[in-house]
């Protein structure tokens, strides 16, 4: 059983900037065992005898066409944006 301290659980939760509540903690700390403890399985798994697979089959790099279509409503589309600017979805910059 995969065995996480409450102070490992905050550690991992500064590094990944979450806020967790007092209250909050040991629902997160029995996820997180559940988490380690299901992965512990799948490490131990016998795989002797199995073959390799990379794929589910033999298919590869199937594309569709990239095609522009044209929407018809617009003024629908853009009614539930917070911004807009020259017809479009205006978002937050997220690159410095």
């Amino acid at each position: 059983m995969a065995d996480v301290s409450k102070e490992e659980l905050l550690h991992i939760a500064k590094l990944a900037n979450l806020n967790i509540k007092d209250e909050e903690l040991d629902n997160y700390l029995n996820n997180l065992r559940d988490i380690l403890n299901f992965a512990n399985v799948v490490n131990n798994v016998n795989t002797e005898g199995l073959e390799e697979t990379i794929g589910e089959n033999d298919r590869c790099n199937v594309f569709r066409k990239d095609e522009v279509k044209v929407f018809e409503d617009n003024k629908a589309l853009l009614q539930n944006a917070k911004e807009q600017e020259r017809n479009m979805f205006k978002i937050p910059k997220v690159i410095q």
